[in-house]
């Protein structure tokens, strides 16, 4: 560390440039075209960033008029977002496929030099929450293409278990990316000063069991029977302490909270949505990879979230992730019910 006027510097910050071409280094055969592909969904990030916090300022809030491919009324900061993010990735000639939630169809990247990583991002979650100040973010998972044929949205649909990397970027009190290539989970706090991100939290691991569960409850009428066991069960164990309830009602900080104290964060299936309501592709996969790189697990119940192959873009699943003893709670519980 140097002085300068009284304020500390770190000489030797690890930015999020260094730290992936580091990790680039580790792999011979590399070519430079994942780091390219990150460097572009950095800049989106900091664009978006930026956004958010200017968005009064710049009448971003209110409704755009049209409402998504899930039926979520479109925010003008979810318009710009997604912009930002399909402009950036597409100009860094690594891509061949993109998929939004905010389009209904996949986008083919035509360009002479086509690259070979699919993207499925959600530029904006949390959008309900722009108005009030809540946090909310974005998630994105990238994939190769397997296949010699003509690329098509049949190449999106691959496992979470085939994930390149994938991370999300938290908008709160600081902005955060925090990223996995599948060898442990990284943070990295946005400093405007210098305009980088910076390695502020190396190797995270979730705690094995938390103190913490995290749903809407008010949805409890629609909830199938292993669901409701479950909660109740932590509302009203048998013994010792109830879990403490915390909802923010976006699902990156909901999910980054779980990360960070331990704990437990579901959106199960209900009556009126069977099959959940997150999208598998661009909300589930990456958030699940993340969870399980750093020693937690996903699963929609009975199934490894990460095994789950999809058929549609947009398909959507029951979710539980968080620390791995609770989440095995939940895993017992859904066994002692016939589907």
């Amino acid at each position: 560390m140097s002085e300068k006027g009284g304020t500390p510097i770190d000489t030797d910050c690890i930015t999020m440039t260094r730290f992936v071409l580091q990790e680039q280094r580790k792999h011979p055969q590399a070519t430079g075209d994942l780091t390219q592909l990150l460097n572009a969904i950095l800049t989106a990030v900091k664009a978006v960033s930026s956004a958010v916090r200017k968005a009064g300022i710049h009448q971003l809030y209110g409704i755009a008029g049209t409402a998504n491919v899930s039926g979520d009324q479109v925010k003008k900061l979810d318009v710009l977002s997604n912009d930002l993010f399909i402009n950036m990735l597409k100009s860094s000639f690594t891509t061949c496929l993109l998929v939004s939630e905010e389009n209904e169809n996949a986008i083919v990247v035509e360009t002479e030099m086509q690259g070979k990583y699919i993207v499925c991002f959600d530029p904006l979650d949390g959008s309900s929450n722009i108005d009030c100040l809540v946090s909310i973010g974005s998630i994105f998972g990238v994939y190769r293409k397997t296949t010699d044929t003509p690329v098509s949205e049949k190449d999106a649909l691959q496992p979470g278990n085939q994930l390149v990397v994938a991370g999300y970027a938290l908008y709160g009190s600081a902005t955060m990316v925090v990223l996995s290539f599948g060898e442990g989970v990284h943070g990295f706090t946005y400093d405007p000063a210098i305009g980088e991100f910076l390695l502020t939290e190396r190797n995270i691991q979730i705690k094995p069991r938390g103190k913490l569960y995290s749903l809407n409850e008010g949805y409890e009428k629609y909830w199938d029977e292993p669901t409701k066991e479950y909660v109740r069960s932590k509302k009203f164990p048998a013994s010792g302490k109830p879990y403490g309830a915390r909802y923010i009602g976006s699902m990156v900080a909901d999910v980054h909270r779980t990360l960070v104290y331990g704990g437990i964060f579901m959106y199960p299936a209900t009556s009126e949505a069977p099959k959940g309501k997150l999208r598998l592709l661009y909300e589930c996969n990456p958030m699940a990879y993340i969870m399980e790189q750093a020693g937690g697990k996903a699963t929609d119940g009975r199934k490894r979230i990460m095994d789950i192959q999809p058929t549609d873009i947009h398909e959507r699943a029951p979710i539980f992730m968080g620390s791995k003893e609770d989440v095995e709670e939940v895993e017992a519980i859904f066994k002692k019910y016939p589907k």
